[in-house]
């Protein structure tokens, strides 16, 4: 797997808010405690604007829109990453302007400088931060693990088509625990 990463993107107090897995959040942790354990970095990603969002383009259809920026104001209590995940003294947050990951940021300086090579992807939603990155990380040349019981989406279906056929093109796509259990060998 070369030199992983875990990234946990967008799992923000807004996005938590309109999830149905009581589940999701506890897994997640499990995700979290295991890489710390095993030494990987844990680095979380999270979407954030300036007030007034002067950012958003009146051009991108997705932004433009108030039901995908409300709540992401930088000192907003929906931008926060949710308390249960919170990071740790040492884990790195970057701010993102887009659904990637890497956009608007100094992501991939970061993953570079730390010579990583390999990403572990956990996040909200499925079809917005998971689909984005999973897209420009193939692009950049990572190696790239889904975890698909770590990604959430608003429409099931949505969520195992892209698990199902898309990602496994680009991706290894295994489950919390498969991967917790891949990296206590």
């Amino acid at each position: 797997m070369g030199n992983s990463a875990l990234l946990v993107m967008d799992v923000q107090q807004s996005n938590v808010d309109r999830i149905q897995d009581n589940a999701y959040l506890p897994r997640l942790r499990g995700s979290i405690d295991a890489a710390h354990a095993a030494g990987i970095p844990v680095i979380y990603v999270v979407i954030g604007f300036r007030p007034g969002f002067p950012e958003v383009s009146s051009q991108n259809k997705a932004y433009s829109s108030t039901a995908l920026t409300s709540g992401y104001a930088e000192g907003e209590p929906g931008a926060r990453i949710h308390p249960d995940i919170a990071p740790r003294p040492g884990d790195v947050v970057v701010t993102k302007k887009r659904f990637s990951a890497f956009s608007g940021n100094d992501l991939d300086m970061v993953l570079r400088a730390g010579s990583i090579d390999h990403l572990v992807l956990a996040g909200i939603a499925t079809r917005g931060v998971v689909l984005s990155t999973v897209c420009e990380a193939t692009d950049l040349d990572f190696g790239l693990t889904v975890l698909v019981d770590g990604c959430l989406d608003p429409d099931p279906e949505v969520h195992r088509v892209l698990t199902e056929k898309v990602f496994p093109l680009r991706a290894d796509v295994v489950t919390v625990d498969e991967w917790i259990r891949s990296i206590g060998k």
